[in-house]
């Protein structure tokens, strides 16, 4: 008899276990609300930078470190034995019984954490039902989450007063401090808030919230007389507004909190200077890292398209990346800083190129034209170079050109003929002054991945040509109106778009880079803004900004040593090269897609031959289609009027 009630208690309890298992597994709880994290921005320190209401409109974080008081703090006087009960406290709900027995009201409600966490998950109104609710969803919270993830959803839900939920969010609005960094007295308010937020608001009731902190601190023993001011309630912060509106969530970046606040009073004030709906946006990287310490997507940030991310938004850079066609000269060996450059007329098709200033200013060397910022002698580079080939270079470091429509690189490149964004052009920039090596902007702070043992940096230009462009761009004087820096040794460049649409500063020194831009969101034309005049003084004071750094010894240009007769004079129509397509390269064979190939430098017309076959001649003096008859390899001959020739060796791969 006495096995068979033991074998019918065994079953009976397997059937509880079984039901409550299969109840538990069709009506979870939801912890939907908990997810509804506001977006925060921090800084690389941990700072926050900006942070946003979550998607119900709640300021909700979640909690981080408690620091020693809050939560000793918070089991004294809500659930003294939370580490024993599974989620509901027998003894509580008893002695809350009795006391509504002997006194006839409620004198305590015997909830626990779990039974207050499962209210706040599932909000309903006060009744013996509603308590009989959060008592089973108790139970499925400590079942499913342990009372460490009991805790974590009281200290991320608990009501703070208005839209403030969660002790961390309070923590940083009320007191403008980590919970961490809570001072015991805090820590009690903190605790003692959410049992009537309204009436115990710090910001509208603070003798009645130091009152509830004192009677905190003597459910744990402790004796205190608090009294303080109102607490103001803060405002969010809101640095970094067009970074912070890219992530969900908590995001820790590589940005300095203290530089970030001061760019963006530095553009607030400089924007009534720089006329009517301009608009400035500026990047500060760290060269050693390529840490992004400072972000500033625009100044306007409650304008007319004033959300636009300008840092990200691709507009015409101007001459901003003359220094790149010296550079790539330089490493191709057509010119040294001390080679002469014809500055005079230029026709490349229908399209004529000019200075500035209109003028024609004869021969000077390449060191004084890239100072001078002179048109066609960087078109003239550039065309030596190869487009095709600077584009590829610049695209292969990381960056993104934007062609106009059906477009492909030209000599336009030199002066702008193409779209390219802030961020990627400050890359190109600390990419020069860490001496050619490549490397991308870190906005997310996380540990770079270290490079392969043994691995060569990748590189734009090499470390001779990235040396003498900087000497070049350092000589340059400093905007009108300023003084030269001595504790920062500024490289800098300037850039002005088609129609006074962009003006750029770009800007280095050993340790950091800047880039400005100023104009406006529609891109309509502010004539006479240029780089010079209204990007570059800004560009100044942000490296005052920055710390100061030892004065640096440049190499004297032009170098002592006497220049090759070809290096002396880069004269028009100097060296047939073929630019496209480069010799030793594998491409692919479609029948129906004839290749362009593309010389450049001696005396125009060109003949091409593939193979020893001539091919016919093209409109085009510089290029000409060719069919290829099949894959294989092939070999490309260019012949020019004098009768240079130049040859390339390639590979047609078919499928």
């Amino acid at each position: 008899m006495r096995a068979r009630r033991l074998a019918a208690l065994a079953l009976a309890a397997l059937v509880v276990i079984a039901a409550a298992v299969g109840l538990d597994r069709a009506f979870p709880p939801d912890l939907s609300r908990a997810a509804l994290i506001s977006p925060e921005l921090d800084d690389a320190a941990g700072q926050v930078l900006a942070l946003r209401p979550a998607a119900d409109g709640a300021i909700r974080l979640a909690p981080g470190a408690t620091g020693p008081d809050l939560v000793p703090l918070l089991l004294a006087r809500e659930d003294r034995r939370f580490a024993a009960h599974p989620g509901i406290d027998p003894l509580a709900l008893l002695r809350a019984a009795g006391q509504l027995a002997a006194d006839g009201r409620v004198v305590s409600g015997g909830s626990t954490l779990a039974m207050q966490v499962a209210r706040l998950l599932e909000p309903h109104p006060r009744t013996l039902a509603g308590k009989l609710h959060d008592m089973v969803r108790a139970l499925q919270l400590e079942a499913r989450l342990g009372r460490a993830g009991v805790l974590r959803l009281w200290l991320t839900l608990a009501p703070m007063g208005g839209n403030i939920e969660g002790v961390r969010a309070a923590s940083l609005l009320y007191f403008g401090r980590e919970p961490a960094d809570l001072t015991r007295a805090q820590a009690a308010l903190l605790v003692a808030l959410p049992q009537s937020p309204a009436r115990r608001r710090p910001d509208r009731h603070p003798a009645a919230a130091w009152r509830a902190a004192e009677r905190v601190l003597a459910a744990s023993g402790g004796t205190a007389s608090l009294a303080g001011a109102p607490l103001a309630r803060a405002s969010l912060p809101a640095l970094a507004r067009h970074l912070a509106g890219r992530y969900p969530g908590r995001v820790s970046t590589t940005l300095d909190g203290a530089l970030q606040a001061q760019v963006e009073a530095l553009a607030a004030r400089e924007l009534p200077w720089l006329g009517p709906e301009a608009d400035v946006a500026a990047v500060v990287l760290r060269n050693r890292d390529r840490a992004v310490l400072a972000y500033l997507g625009g100044a306007r940030f409650f304008g007319p398209a004033g959300m636009v991310d300008m840092v990200r938004a691709r507009r015409s850079p101007g001459s901003t990346l003359k220094p790149f066609v010296y550079a790539m000269a330089f490493d191709a060996g057509l010119a040294t800083p001390a080679t002469w450059l014809d500055d005079d007329r230029l026709r490349l098709g229908t399209w004529t190129p000019q200075d500035f200033d209109h003028a024609e200013h004869g021969t000077v060397t390449a060191a004084e034209a890239l100072r001078r910022s002179l048109n066609r002698p960087a078109v003239r580079l550039l065309a030596a170079v190869g487009p095709e080939r600077f584009a590829a270079a610049l695209r292969a470091a990381g960056a993104t050109l934007v062609l106009p429509r059906g477009g492909t690189p030209s000599a336009a490149l030199a002066l702008g003929g193409e779209g390219i964004s802030l961020l990627d052009v400050a890359a190109l920039y600390a990419d020069l002054a860490d001496g050619g090596k490549v490397g991308m902007p870190r906005l997310i702070r996380e540990v770079p991945a270290a490079p392969s043992p043994g691995a060569p940096p990748a590189r734009l230009i090499s470390r001779d040509s990235a040396a003498q462009v900087a000497a070049i761009l350092r000589a340059m004087p400093p905007p009108r109106g300023m003084a030269a820096d001595p504790v920062h040794p500024v490289a800098w460049k300037s850039g002005t778009s088609y129609g006074f649409r962009d003006a750029w500063a770009c800007g280095f020194t050993p340790a950091y880079t800047v880039v400005v831009w100023v104009g406006r969101r529609d891109g309509t034309p502010r004539p006479g803004a240029t780089g010079g005049s209204a990007a570059a003084p800004l560009l100044f004071r942000l490296f005052d900004l920055l710390p100061p750094e030892p004065p640096i010894q440049d190499a004297a240009l032009p170098p002592p040593a006497p220049l090759a007769p070809a290096l002396r004079h880069m004269a028009a129509g100097q060296r047939l090269r073929i630019l496209f397509p480069p010799s030793q390269v594998e491409i692919a064979y479609d029948p129906a897609a004839p290749i362009d190939l593309r010389a450049a430098g001696g005396t125009p017309p060109y003949a091409w031959t593939a193979d020893g076959i001539p091919l016919p001649s093209a409109s085009q003096p510089a290029s000409t289609a060719w069919t290829a008859p099949g894959p294989g390899f092939a070999h490309l001959t260019v012949t020019d009027r004098d009768g240079n020739s130049a040859s390339a060796d390639v590979r047609l791969v078919g499928d």
